[in-house]
């Protein structure tokens, strides 16, 4: 149907507009399509229809708002720009606009602004911090990655932000950026090269930095954490991560044309790795995991344009931890742990949600 629009061979309606919108844009349905052919790539499909909606006028108020919001604040949630790095107050880390750093580290909007989450990106620079990192932040200049812009169809978005990252990152002198935000991952990884953006750095989740240095032996586990936990991918880490193969030509990504995303390249080992390393973690997997994970329900704007469904999403992800008997359920991304937190506020479940970070710093005990 999709294709039928993009091609002129028939019209959008306001009908047809409200459902590409409550798609979360998860990839699942990439997956499976991918398991019987690899000649098409639904979600590509999918995100230009979205920005079609967008340039025909058949928008979502809900989504307006958020873009209006990064236009103003440059975050979705329309916070004040000025107080993006209040979570590093008090804290020892360099500013990249006051001295060069070896690595750049992006918190994302999700952890600059929702305080009970703060912790977790403290814990990330204390970590850093005690494996010898040479880390630094740009404070309150850093700036959305412009991901979700360009998922809600708004794509054009996305360059203005991707433009700013880039000079920023030559600014600090970084030769590595890391995130530990799944959603601003898969921007840099997937979306700014698609779109012509070359960060001319490596770019690592947290996930894989923290198993690096576990291997490197720069992070050791001191402590026993008697806990059974099971591990929740979050989408933009699995299957949305994949970055698109080719050479750089320029700022032009010489694609070769029968690449399209399996999901089957995700970040899916580094997390369990860490994860099953802790002194007496007990680690279960889900049914549905790695690029068959079942999504959180915060991707693609529905938790703006539609909380009722996100929330379903949610809770249905909650009930499959719980299945397996575990205490807690880690994930690594903020946009997920928020959702999955918020859906556990209305029903009364003993199982906890954790980043990956929090319960690798609960673990490391002092030296």
């Amino acid at each position: 149907m999709a294709n039928s629009l993009l091609h002129g061979r028939s019209e959008i309606c306001d009908e047809i507009a409200e459902i590409v919108y409550k798609c979360m844009l998860c990839g699942g349905c990439e997956v499976s399509c991918k398991a019987y052919r690899d000649d098409i790539d639904s979600l590509e499909v999918f995100e230009a229809f979205r920005a079609l909606c967008v340039e025909q006028g058949f928008l979502i108020p809900e989504l307006m708002d958020v873009i209006e919001n990064m236009k103003k604040e440059d975050n979705p949630f329309g916070m004040a720009k000025g107080n993006r790095g209040n979570w590093s107050n008090g804290m020892e880390i360099a500013d990249i606009n006051k001295q060069k750093v070896d690595v750049l580290f992006h918190a994302g909007c999700r952890f600059s602004y929702d305080e009970e989450l703060w912790p977790t990106v403290q814990n990330t620079i204390k970590l850093l911090n005690k494996a010898g990192v040479n880390v630094g932040i740009a404070g309150k200049d850093e700036a959305c990655c412009g991901g979700r812009a360009y998922e809600m169809g708004y794509q054009g978005v996305l360059n203005n932000y991707s433009e700013d990252m880039i000079s920023r990152i030559r600014a600090s002198g970084a030769r590595l950026l890391v995130t530990p935000c799944a959603d601003c991952y898969s921007a840099f990884k997937y979306f700014y090269p698609w779109t012509g953006r070359n960060l001319g750095v490596e770019v690592l989740h947290i996930s894989e930095l923290l198993f690096r240095l576990m291997k490197q032996g720069k992070i050791r586990f001191l402590k026993k954490l008697p806990l059974r936990v099971t591990y929740h991918d979050p989408c933009h880490l699995g299957r949305r991560s994949e970055p698109p193969l080719g050479k750089w030509e320029g700022n032009k990504l010489l694609r070769p044309l029968y690449y399209k995303r399996s999901g089957r390249h995700g970040i899916y080992d580094p997390p369990r790795s860490v994860i099953q390393a802790i002194p007496d973690i007990e680690f279960v997997e889900m049914e549905r995991i790695r690029q068959h994970s079942w999504c959180c329900g915060a991707g693609g704007g529905v938790r703006e344009s539609d909380p009722d469904l996100s929330m379903f999403t949610a809770k249905d992800r909650i009930d499959e931890a719980v299945s397996t008997g575990a205490d807690a359920l880690v994930t690594a991304c903020p946009w997920c742990e928020r959702n999955l937190k918020d859906s556990l506020k209305e029903r009364d479940t003993a199982i906890e949600v954790y980043d990956l970070v929090d319960i690798v710093f609960m673990a490391i005990g002092d030296e």
